[in-house]
């Protein structure tokens, strides 16, 4: 097998464990603005953008019309609030083996740019090409992101099918497929079936073991 053109990588359960980092600026901001606590994060929204969980969020109390307001409090809380998600295991081994091969890699993601700047600095992660869900008309599944992402670090249609993409959601892992390009598996809250199912080509319990692989097998 030969190594990909290129490595697209989604962030939260990607690169970092992000839950609590979004689920208390979730929290603060359901409660600053309905006085209620937040009911629990269903696994189907994974992966979805910041306005669509926003969406969900206000029909559990039948107040959909708020949706866009607990969408910029929940931003504002998180920019405000910001807690520095936990790095995965593998990052800094893939990152730093990329660039030594000169392989180009970034980030898409359903998270708000801000979100991801912040993140990234505070973790002093090596990625210099990033897209948030304001980059995109359509974010995820649509594939807008990983198109859009894939043309930044100069790759064109025909490259895609040579480009691998690290998604942990069904969600990022259809942007992928749809996008034309080669999604890969990380099992942060899917099983191997799921992702399977849903496209992946190759499953990996975290990016460390597609880095060994990948160092093993190509």
């Amino acid at each position: 097998m030969k190594m990909p053109k290129g490595f697209l990588f989604d962030f939260d359960g990607v690169v970092v464990n992000s839950f609590e980092s979004h689920h208390s600026a979730w929290a603060s901001a359901f409660k600053e603005l309905f006085h209620k606590e937040i009911p629990p994060f269903p696994k189907e929204m994974a992966g979805k953008s910041p306005m669509k969980i926003a969406n969900y969020y206000c029909s559990t109390i039948h107040k959909e019309d708020k949706t866009e307001d607990l969408y910029f409090l929940k931003d504002e809380h998180l920019d405000k609030y910001f807690k520095t998600p936990k790095l995965l295991p593998g990052i800094l081994e893939i990152t730093g083996f990329l660039k030594v091969k000169n392989i180009p890699y970034g980030i898409a993601s359903n998270a708000t740019k801000q979100f991801l700047k912040n993140s990234v600095a505070q973790l002093n992660l090596d990625f210099t090409t990033v897209f948030g869900v304001q980059d995109y008309d359509k974010p995820k599944p649509a594939p807008e992101a990983y198109i859009t992402l894939a043309n930044a670090l100069g790759f064109h249609q025909e490259d895609f099918k040579e480009l691998w993409v690290f998604e942990d959601s069904l969600t990022g892992t259809t942007a992928a497929k749809l996008a034309g390009m080669i999604p890969i598996g990380i099992l942060t809250q899917y099983t191997k079936d799921e992702l399977t199912k849903a496209g992946s080509q190759f499953v990996f319990p975290t990016v460390l073991e597609a880095y060994q692989y990948l160092q093993k097998y190509m």
